[in-house]
């Protein structure tokens, strides 16, 4: 249950209500739309790391959705099965999350992706944690990727523990 009321579309200008629009209208958005700046913002980098950029889809949700289950964010988990299936994730890797980079569904690239995700959601200083699994990963991705990758896993950090924080509920099906 959410701990502070959702924000209703009322207090925002006619770019809030188009982007809160173009998001469906999401618990998530209407948590962060009580500060219209920062949800805008919020939205623009989201965008940014899920479609504009050069990473593979499949890995970027792989990494995303292995933040959820490791956070608990049951929110984060759920829309990023779905967007993963939908970039083309097969069932088998889906399940396999909740085990990571131990499961043998994942291939070499796909192992060290979760391994990096693993070690930057555990350890507060990621050098200290996450250099080996950096390396790793950089074996397989060019810079650009690289920076998308931590990216994109950071942001979800991020985006996992305000899910928690403000006991964001799901959206009921149908």
């Amino acid at each position: 249950m959410a701990r502070i009321d959702y924000a209703t579309t009322d207090h925002l200008s006619d770019k809030g209500k188009t982007t809160m629009e173009r998001n469906g209208h999401k618990n998530l958005f209407k948590m962060l739309s009580h500060s219209e700046s920062h949800f805008q913002n919020y939205c623009r980098l989201g965008g940014a790391i899920r479609s504009r950029g050069v990473l593979d889809p499949c890995l970027r949700e792989l990494a995303i959705t292995r933040v959820g289950i490791l956070l608990g964010a049951e929110y984060e988990v759920i829309a990023h099965k779905r967007i993963g299936r939908n970039a083309g994730i097969p069932e088998n890797q889906i399940e396999a999350l909740d085990i990571g980079a131990s499961s043998d569904a994942f291939n070499e690239v796909e192992t060290a992706v979760l391994a990096y995700t693993d070690d930057l959601v555990a350890n507060d200083n990621p050098d200290a944690g996450a250099s080996d699994t950096f390396e790793a990963v950089m074996a397989h991705l060019n810079p650009e990727e690289m920076v998308e990758l931590s990216l994109a896993i950071t942001f979800y950090i991020m985006t996992s523990k305000f899910l928690i924080t403000f006991g964001i509920d799901l959206e009921a099906e149908g």
